[in-house]
């Protein structure tokens, strides 16, 4: 009988040598992925939220500094991703960030007044309709 406990008790601990080599082994196959370590070219952590301006030639969180528009056509249960807007302080100049646009931000010039755009997007800040090519596409609360 204290043969058998010997054994056992043997065994258990030969077993329980192996499993931190195990856990090592997994440890090696997963390297931790550094939070915040996703900046793009100019710097601005896209993990965070920030983006860069091309008007303020910073990085910011365009949802809290610029001007929500949201999509004139939504699709039933869909998300609701919005495209943002931000007026330069002299009011000549808006930059349109869209949603799923490779390039980061589009700027728009002053054609008229209040009135912004190019050959693709016109934007009319008194209506607070963006229009892509001829057609609204994004409306703000203005009221």
């Amino acid at each position: 009988m204290n043969r058998l406990v010997m054994v056992a008790v043997g065994l258990m601990l030969f077993s329980a040598c192996g499993q931190p080599a195990e856990k090592s082994k997994q440890h090696a196959k997963h390297e931790p992925v550094t939070v915040g370590a996703d900046k793009d070219e100019h710097g601005c952590i896209g993990s965070a939220g920030y983006t860069w301006s091309q008007l303020k030639k910073e990085c910011i969180q365009i949802f809290n500094e610029g001007f929500r528009l949201n999509p004139v056509a939504i699709d039933k249960g869909r998300e609701v991703v919005s495209a943002f807007l931000l007026m330069s302080d002299d009011q000549a100049k808006v930059e349109l960030f869209l949603p799923n646009d490779d390039h980061h931000s589009v700027l728009l010039n002053k054609t008229g007044d209040l009135n912004y755009g190019n050959e693709t997007y016109r934007y009319d800040a008194k209506k607070s309709i963006l229009y892509i090519k001829g057609k609204v596409a994004y409306k703000g609360n203005v009221e």
